[in-house]
């Protein structure tokens, strides 16, 4: 038990609701208790008190797409690293994908995952499961049993499944017990060697590049499946501009289509890279402005519903290597809100939009008891100085290894307090 919460002065912003108010919310027993919309609001005696200043409270964070590397590489990322890391910037909830040594494709290491991460992070860690064994896009794992363990979710994390009739049995498979099927959607054979987006920047730098049809074509491809089987799917990561109408046009006929974006696809393009930056290799690659303007207009639209962070940890001795030969990824728990409200500063989207992808929509996709500023709801919550200035430096990161997108850029934006079940996890030193 800890001690009633009163957070005041507040600009609540639920886009559940469509809230957009000042007032103030009160917190008991880790939950929600009262919500006061522009008027004054109960303080039991005991209560911890917190003046806002104005400043923006809303849902906690729900990112979609987190690898962390224990168990089998903690000296990438821990459970507790990854933690700390997420709560510091507004995160209260990730799905940590199953690709880790072993792979999370058995019911015992799901439990074991949960027990963990309940002792040792601060934020809530939920395991997503393997589709396959051992990510090898093969033979299907048990996925009931998976369900059972507490999985939220399954995925081949970032392997894609390349045979189409496994995929059909995996996804109807799914169907049967009701899971939603995330899947990276990549053609494995127009992938082949390429390191970033084809075209011409990737000529003039010398490097193999990869074409948009290696993500256009199997997308096409798992929306037909999925209208087949009926499955609740998730594209897991979307980032050509031709992949918008394939969505669009999936989901006007079947609701239980959904996609997300990485952030990086959405505050980035190809023209980052500069000179073979390799912090700026990732998966799917960055593409061309056109392409993220494409996915800032589907965000908008409602073709794309959730932004996540893609925090992919790796250590310095495989990322500050020759660009073609670098691994991928980048970190992105930290930056991920202030990245993303780099587009409501410029005017390009609405707060409510950002906070909707990242709040409630995943929340619905994954089934969750979250997402939601209302009386009863848990009290995960995240609040922010809309127009703090800031800038990202390496000594100041959390998570275990330093490979972000974002070196040295200077955003706006800023978490001031992470409240989760109640509790008060993370507090910036202005707050």
């Amino acid at each position: 038990m800890t001690r009633p919460l009163l957070i005041e002065n507040a600009r609540i912003v639920d886009p559940a609701s469509g809230t957009d108010q000042m007032g103030a919310v009160l917190i008991e027993d880790g939950r929600i208790s009262d919500l006061a919309l522009g008027g004054p609001v109960g303080v039991p005696e005991e209560a911890e008190v917190v003046n806002a200043n104005g400043h923006v409270i809303s849902p906690g964070l729900i990112d979609m797409r987190v690898f962390v590397g224990e168990p089998g590489k903690e000296y990438r990322e821990t459970l507790a690293s990854a933690g700390n890391a997420a709560v510091s910037g507004g995160i209260t909830s990730f799905v940590m994908m199953p690709d880790t040594t072993p792979v999370v494709d058995d019911g015992a290491l799901v439990d074991f995952l949960i027990r963990r991460a309940e002792a040792q992070s601060p934020a809530r860690i939920l395991p997503a499961a393997a589709i396959t064994k051992g990510l090898g896009g093969k033979e299907i794992t048990e996925f009931g049993l998976l369900k059972e363990a507490g999985a939220v979710c399954l995925t081949d994390g970032a392997a894609s499944i390349q045979s189409s009739a496994l995929l059909r049995s995996a996804m109807s498979y799914a169907a049967n017990f009701d899971m939603t099927f995330v899947h990276h959607a990549a053609d494995a054979g127009l992938v082949g060697e390429g390191v970033m987006n084809e075209g011409f920047f990737a000529t003039v730098l010398g490097l193999k590049g990869i074409p948009r049809e290696a993500e256009t074509i199997p997308l096409a491809r798992d929306l037909q499946l999925a209208a087949l089987t009926r499955v609740r799917y998730h594209a897991a990561q979307v980032s050509a501009a031709g992949s918008v109408p394939l969505l669009k046009a999936a989901k006007s006929g079947n609701a239980s289509i959904t996609a997300g974006i990485s952030i990086n696809n959405l505050c980035l393009n190809e023209n980052d890279i500069g000179r073979y930056r390799s912090y700026f290799k990732l998966n799917p690659p960055l593409r061309a402005e056109e392409d993220r303007q494409a996915m800032i207009e589907a965000l908008r639209a409602g073709v794309i519903d959730t932004i996540h962070s893609d925090h992919d940890p790796q250590d310095s001795e495989v990322k500050r290597q020759p660009f073609a030969e670098a691994s991928h990824g980048a970190i992105g728990l930290e930056t991920l809100l202030a990245a993303a409200l780099r587009l409501v500063h410029s005017g390009e989207v609405d707060l409510s939009v950002i906070l909707r992808a990242m709040t409630i929509r995943p929340a619905e996709i994954l089934g969750l008891d979250a997402g939601r500023i209302v009386r009863g709801a848990q009290a995960d919550l995240v609040l922010f100085d809309l127009d703090y200035p800031w800038q990202v430096t390496e000594r100041d990161l959390r998570s275990r290894s330093r490979n972000t997108s974002f070196e040295g850029a200077r955003l706006q934006g800023k978490v001031m307090r992470t409240i989760v079940g109640g509790k008060t996890v993370f507090q910036h030193a202005d707050c």
